[in-house]
């Protein structure tokens, strides 16, 4: 069985030329400065994060990430924005922490960034989600401004009303989508435990066989044993964190997720303790 991660690469070479001729064409439209201090508290932006702004217009994103304490990134295609940023960012002393660079945003490295922030319109979004999911570490937030990511659920969404929206959109509607990226649970897993309970529990003796399946943060899991599969309850997945319940005493698992293992705690009726899994 293939894993979902891998065939984002597929689709990052396949969709690569219309992407990168397409990425010039979207309007530039400043954000309200109470709206980025907003997207940046909603992120929790501080000290040791390193943010990317894609499409970054003016620079103001970085520049208030920046006086927050963290580096940045911002990616803008036209000259004269990039220039305005670069004076920007020597006018308020923070050029240390960042830069600005006339490119286009689908071919931009985002491997180094804990935080993206984006305000594009829909079919762009469409086009870079593979590229988020590709590109960026398991845990990186992601920050939409008005427009859903396709097909990929939000952590949280924020809603309220600013007025200078009116001249931008007709509305004073204004949405703040946090994402994060997910990890690779998506196949076979071999997991033992370690509890402190008499060991009647149905965890005991020999190790677990979980299987996950995975579209980007939705997961779908079960337990193969000898009476057959047994299906996992309440399985979420937030970045590198995996949650999952066994319904048998309701034992419900919790794990951090490194590349091709799993290792965390459960708990139950009675019992505790930690397991640890790794791709079988």
């Amino acid at each position: 069985m293939i894993a979902w991660r891998s065939l984002l690469l597929v689709v990052l070479h396949a969709l690569a030329a219309p992407i990168a001729a397409g990425a010039p064409g979207a309007p530039y439209v400043p954000t309200p400065d109470d709206i980025v201090e907003r997207m940046l508290a909603l992120a929790e932006v501080g000290e040791h994060d390193h943010l990317i702004d894609l499409g970054s217009g003016d620079g103001r994103i970085v520049l208030a990430a920046a006086e927050r304490g963290a580096s940045g990134l911002g990616v803008e295609i036209r000259q004269d924005l990039v220039d305005r940023a670069r004076r920007a960012a020597e006018a308020r002393g923070v050029s240390d922490r960042v830069r600005f660079v006339r490119e286009d945003l689908f071919t931009t490295d985002l491997s180094g960034a804990t935080v993206v922030t984006l305000y594009l319109m829909p079919e762009m979004l469409e086009r870079l989600r593979a590229k988020l999911l590709w590109e960026l570490e398991p845990g990186t937030r992601v920050l939409s401004h008005d427009y859903p990511i396709p097909n990929w659920r939000s952590e949280r969404a924020v809603e309220f009303d600013h007025p200078a929206k009116v001249d931008v959109t007709g509305v004073t509607r204004t949405v703040l989508y946090l994402y994060r990226v997910p990890a690779e649970v998506h196949g076979h897993w071999v997991a033992r435990v370690d509890t402190d309970s008499d060991g009647s529990e149905p965890v005991a003796g020999e190790p677990l066989k979980l299987e996950f399946a995975q579209r980007v943060t939705d997961v779908l899991g079960r337990m193969h044993r000898d009476g057959g599969p047994v299906p996992l309850e309440d399985v979420t997945l937030a970045g590198r964190t995996l949650r999952f319940t066994l319904p048998e005493r309701k034992l419900r698992f919790v794990g951090q997720v490194d590349g091709r293992t799993i290792e965390g705690t459960l708990a139950g009726e009675g019992v505790s303790g930690r397991w640890r899994a790794h791709r079988s």
